[in-house]
C-alpha cells in the first residue's frame, strides 16, 4: 500500500466556479473525514487536470459516539471511523497518514478584523501577509478558544482597494480585511484524540458549512451572494458567501435527528420505525388526504402485532414545527450577523434534512429569499447514494484539499512555529495538558 500525508492550508478563501473547477493547484491523493451526529464519511480521492474530482475509494458508516457534531464517546466513535476509513481505503489502495476533517462543533463563532501594517514604501513581501494573519489571530485569541481558520478577505494598499495578492506591490500601510473562525478547544482536542487513537492525523480543519459552500455553490451565487444552510442530524450550519468568499458562518444546535426523535416521543414509536415515517411520509405541507391516509406505527413497549393507526396529518403536524423553528433560528442568525445584505437574496439548502418533501417551499417562507435544493457537483468515481445533498461536506473537503477555497497557495499562513527550545516545550506541554 502506497503512504499518504498531506499539510493542508486552511487559511485562505476562494474566488473560483464551483462548477467550472481549474486545474487543481494541489492533485493528491487525499483523504478526507466527514463526522457527524448520523453518517461519518471517509473519502481518498484526487484532482484530475481538467479540474474535476475523482473518488479512488470511499467508505461510510452510521454515526456513533458522536452527538452535535462532537465527540462524545471515543471508543464508539474510534470504531465508526476506523470501519470507514478502512473501507476507502482497501477501495483506494492506499494508506492514509492524515485526513481533512469537517468541524461543527465546540460552538463556533465568527467574526470579522480590519488590520493595518506599517510597509513604510517598500515591496510588500510574504512575511508581511503572514505577520497579518498572526496579528489577526492574536486579536481573535479568547480562553479555552482555538482558531480554525483566519482567512484573509481581501487587501488595500494605502487608498487602493479590491487587492487579491499585495505581493510586489508598493505602498506604506497594507490593510487586511479577515474572517476568523474559531471554536472551543475542547472540542478540537477531543476530534483530534479520536482521530489520533484511529492513527491518523489532521491535515486541516474545515469549518463544515463552508465546505458545504464549495461543493454546492456556482460561482455567480459565491460572487453575488448567498446563503448556505446545511441542515445535518444533529445540527445545522450556515455560512454566507459574498464577493467570491466565505464571509460569516454559524451553528445551530439543532437538525434531522431532532425531527426523529420529536417522531417517536409524540407518536410513542421506536426511534428507528419514526426515522422510517419521517423519510417516507415525512412532509412540511399538509395536504387533504392527509386526514384520510393512516400510517401504521408499532408502539414502543407493546408486543409486535400491536401496531396502531395514524393519520398522516398527526405525522405532518409534528414535522412541520421543527423544521419551522430551524429556519426561523437561521433567520435570526443572519440577520443579526451584520451581512444580512452581502448573503443577497439566494439560499441553498444542502443536508440529509433538506431532502423532506416540501423544506424548500417552507424555508422560501420564512426566509423570504429564493430557496433551491443543493446537490454537491459530482465527483468521478463515486457512487449515486454518495452523490446527494447529505454529502456535500464531504465532496468540499475534498474540493479543498486540491485547492478550491484556497488562495495564495505556496505561502504557509499557519501559526508561526515557536523558536527555541523553552518555547517548543511550553508548546508541547500546552497540547498535551
Amino acid at each position: 500500500m502506497n503512504d499518504l500525508s498531506y499539510r493542508g492550508d486552511a487559511l485562505t478563501a476562494s474566488h473560483r466556479p464551483a462548477e467550472s473547477r481549474p486545474r487543481p493547484a494541489r492533485s493528491g491523493p487525499f483523504g478526507v473525514l466527514d463526522v457527524g451526529s448520523t453518517k461519518i464519511a471517509c473519502m481518498i480521492g484526487r484532482g484530475e487536470s481538467d479540474g474535476k474530482l475523482r473518488a479512488l475509494g470511499f467508505g461510510w458508516q452510521k454515526g456513533r459516539g458522536v452527538k452535535s457534531g462532537g465527540v462524545v464517546d471515543l471508543d464508539e466513535a474510534e470504531r465508526a471511523i476506523r470501519a470507514a476509513v478502512g473501507a476507502a481505503e482497501d477501495m483506494a489502495d492506499i494508506r492514509l497518514k492524515s485526513v481533512v476533517v469537517n468541524l461543527s462543533c465546540g460552538q463556533p463563532e465568527s467574526r470579522l478584523f480590519n488590520v493595518q501594517w506599517p510597509i513604510d514604501g517598500r515591496a510588500i513581501v510574504d512575511d508581511d501577509i503572514r505577520r497579518v494573519v498572526r496579528e489577526a489571530r492574536a486579536r481573535a485569541a479568547a480562553e479555552g478558544r482555538g482558531t480554525i481558520h483566519a482567512l484573509p478577505l481581501g487587501f488595500s494598499t494605502d487608498e487602493t482597494e479590491g487587492v487579491s495578492d499585495p505581493r510586489g506591490l508598493y505602498c506604506d500601510t497594507l490593510t487586511a480585511r479577515l474572517h476568523v473562525i474559531d471554536a472551543a478547544t475542547t472540542a478540537i482536542k477531543s476530534l483530534a484524540a479520536c482521530l489520533e487513537r484511529c492513527e491518523l492525523g489532521i491535515s486541516a480543519m474545515v469549518s463544515a458549512p463552508f465546505a458545504s459552500g464549495l461543493a454546492t455553490l456556482v460561482a455567480d451565487e459565491r460572487e453575488l451572494g448567498a446563503t448556505v444552510i446545511d441542515m445535518g442530524g444533529g445540527t445545522t450550519t450556515i455560512a454566507v458567501f459574498a464577493e467570491g468568499q466565505v464571509v460569516h458562518t454559524a451553528m445551530l444546535p439543532v437538525g434531522g435527528q431532532h425531527v426523529t426523535n420529536d417522531v417517536a416521543r409524540l407518536l410513542s414509536t421506536h426511534v428507528a420505525h419514526a426515522e422510517r415515517l419521517k423519510s417516507l411520509y415525512g412532509t412540511c405541507q399538509s395536504s387533504p388526504d392527509d386526514v384520510r391516509e393512516l400510517l401504521p406505527v408499532p408502539m414502543v413497549g407493546e408486543a409486535e402485532h400491536h401496531i396502531a393507526k395514524v393519520p398522516r396529518s398527526a405525522l405532518v403536524s409534528i414535522i412541520r414545527p421543527r423544521i419551522e423553528e430551524i429556519f426561523e433560528l437561521a433567520r435570526d442568525r443572519i440577520e443579526t450577523s451584520g451581512v444580512g445584505r452581502a448573503a443577497g437574496t439566494r439560499v441553498v439548502l444542502t443536508g440529509g434534512a433538506a431532502q423532506l418533501v416540501g423544506v424548500r417551499e417552507l424555508a422560501a417562507q420564512i426566509l423570504n429569499r429564493q430557496v433551491r435544493l443543493g446537490r454537491p457537483f459530482g465527483v468521478v468515481g463515486l457512487p449515486d447514494a454518495a452523490s446527494g445533498p447529505n454529502f456535500a461536506t464531504m465532496i468540499g473537503l475534498l474540493a479543498f484539499a486540491t485547492g478550491e477555497g484556497q488562495t495564495m497557495h505556496d505561502l504557509d499562513l499557519s501559526a508561526e512555529p515557536p523558536h527555541g527550545l523553552f518555547a517548543r516545550l511550553s508548546a508541547f506541554l500546552r497540547e498535551r495538558i
